[in-house]
Parts: structure tokens; C-alpha cells; sequence
């Protein structure tokens, strides 16, 4: 499940700055990352599943590994855990109401801490 129109999709934000909202947000990025993109989830373990919150980007410049770059951020997705299968984040998951508005209420408040510092790019 996409959640579109959040507004963080216009965002490139420094990659030590993004690490501490998204951190104090529930959101890790842990060793999901490459030289060149990042990824940052907040894990939801519930009576229906396991789930995850998503927040992929990529640098437009500098290196992931080097802890200098500023960073795209990309539409961010809700998925459901299959073992041992992965996350799927397909149109036809079933994604509970109440896990979809912690997600919303989370991703509001990334985008209210980044909206402090951060270039928008239309």
C-alpha cells in the first residue's frame, strides 16, 4: 500500500539530520542501505501480522557509506511480512484501518519535523 500525497516524496534532506527525525519517529534504518539508497522501517506486529512502515530514498549526491549525502525521499508503502517469503506490498494485502492511521499519524509527524529544515523540490 502506497501512501501517496504525504508531501515527502518532494523532500531531499542531509542523511545525518533524516537518521535522527526518522529514528525519533520508530523509523530504523539499521543495515538497509547502499551506497546509494536507504531505506527506513518502523516494524508493527499485530493480532492479523507482522507489518512494515517503508520509507525508501536515494542520494542525489555525496555517499550512503560515507555518512555524507543529501537524500530523495520516495513515496513511502506499507507491507505485510510472509515467512520466509518477505514483504509484500500489494494492491490486494489486507492492511487493518487503525494500522493505517498509526502509519498516517507517523509519517505526519516526520514530515512536521522536516518541514523545519528541509529544501522542498516540486
Amino acid at each position: 500500500m502506497k501512501f501517496e500525497n504525504t508531501g515527502l516524496e518532494k523532500y531531499q534532506v542531509d542523511l545525518n539530520r533524516l537518521d535522527e527525525v526518522m529514528h525519533e519517529n520508530g523509523l530504523v534504518r539499521a543495515e538497509q542501505w547502499d551506497y546509494e539508497r536507504v531505506s527506513y522501517d518502523k516494524k508493527f506486529e499485530i493480532k492479523d501480522g507482522t507489518y512494515y512502515l517503508r520509507v525508501f530514498g536515494y542520494a542525489v549526491e555525496g555517499d550512503v557509506g560515507a555518512h555524507r549525502a543529501t537524500i530523495q525521499l520516495l513515496t513511502p508503502v506499507l507491507g505485510k511480512h510472509y515467512y520466509p517469503h518477505g514483504v509484500e506490498y500489494g494492491e490486494n494485502e489486507y492492511f487493518p484501518e487503525s494500522l493505517q492511521k498509526q502509519c498516517e499519524a507517523t509519517l505526519a509527524a516526520v514530515k512536521a519535523e522536516l518541514d523545519i529544515f528541509v529544501e522542498v523540490f516540486e
